[in-house]
């Protein structure tokens, strides 16, 4: 197609696939269902037992739950939604993932090797990333954590970034792509199933991760531009960049654990306590709220629950 219309080939490869993504959108506003309980294809007696094991997993909201402006800015100035987005770890996972996919080749050539047999080497990368990343996400649902999932692979990406911006040994400098592949492929699977499960509320968790995934996104602009001609074959800068942002990364994953875990404490102390209705609980605070029932407090404060427990 290039030159029809008077565009060259490359412009019309982003035509067609921005018109495909649009058209797909417009067609999900109509297919993808709100909520279980609103999903034509489950009978009746589907829809509760769907609903009743969400709920079981402490997604209350899973029956179903009006908007309300609230819950935006409850998102809004929640830990856990920063922690996650522009200060924290799918901002340390976006630009590595940017950058390593459109000059992992261009690395591996600076490595010695031709740009044939760079692009071929390249793809048992990839296979190790995707492999892995169904490991990982095996094994974090296993054992019940995602926060040391994050911190171990983030430690691996550290630690590859570190040899390639030393390393002078092209087969070293080729096992430490590997090492930033294990890094950045499962981590971002895993994060956004750490973060998901720990924001309770469907309207609140949308935002969230709507922030998440947009600001993550907004920091792959900075991919294209940190591998510069002007400083092959060793990219030392556009290592060093890429290692600060998975440095950011594990530094926010650790930040989020330790927040959760501590809330977690403090429900267990009885710190967090709403005052019930009808139910004698001296631990209970009038600043965590006045509720008439259990399941009118724990519907309206989401994952802030005195109940909720979160997943580390």
């Amino acid at each position: 197609m290039d030159g029809v219309g008077g565009k060259p080939g490359w412009a019309w490869i982003f035509i067609l696939e921005g018109i495909c993504t649009v058209l797909c959108a417009i067609a999900s506003f109509f297919i993808l269902c709100d909520f279980p309980n609103t999903a034509r294809f489950l009978t009746e007696a589907e829809r509760v037992w769907v609903i009743r094991r969400l709920q079981a997993d402490m997604k209350f909201s899973a029956g179903g739950e009006r908007f309300k402006m609230k819950y935006i800015w409850q998102s809004l100035t929640d830990w856990t939604t920063w922690l996650g987005t522009s200060v924290g770890i799918y901002m340390g996972l976006n630009e590595p993932l940017y950058a390593f996919s459109l000059f992992t080749p261009t690395i591996i050539t600076q490595l010695g090797f031709r740009s044939t047999a760079a692009n071929l080497l390249s793809v048992p990368v990839y296979v190790f990333a995707c492999i892995m990343t169904i490991v990982m996400g095996f094994i974090g649902d296993r054992v019940k954590t995602r926060a040391w999932i994050n911190l171990l692979l983030f430690g691996s990406g550290i630690a590859g970034y570190v040899i390639l911006i030393c390393s002078t040994n092209p087969a070293l400098s080729y096992f430490a792509v590997y090492l930033a592949a294990l890094s950045i492929y499962p981590t971002i699977p895993n994060t956004v199933a750490w973060i998901s499960s720990n924001i309770e509320g469907s309207y609140k968790r949308s935002v969230a991760i709507g922030m998440i995934i947009g600001w993550g996104n907004l920091n792959g602009a900075v991919s294209s531009n940190v591998y510069r001609a002007v400083d092959a074959p060793r990219y030392r800068l556009g290592h060093s960049i890429v290692l600060a942002y998975i440095a950011i990364g594990w530094i926010c994953s650790l930040g989020l654990y330790i927040h959760l875990k501590r809330e977690n404490a403090a429900k267990r102390r009885g710190e967090r306590d709403e005052v019930i209705d009808g139910v004698n609980n001296p631990h209970a605070r009038e600043e965590n709220g006045h509720f008439e029932s259990v399941d009118a407090a724990r519907m309206e404060k989401g994952d802030h629950w005195s109940g909720f427990r979160y997943s580390l």
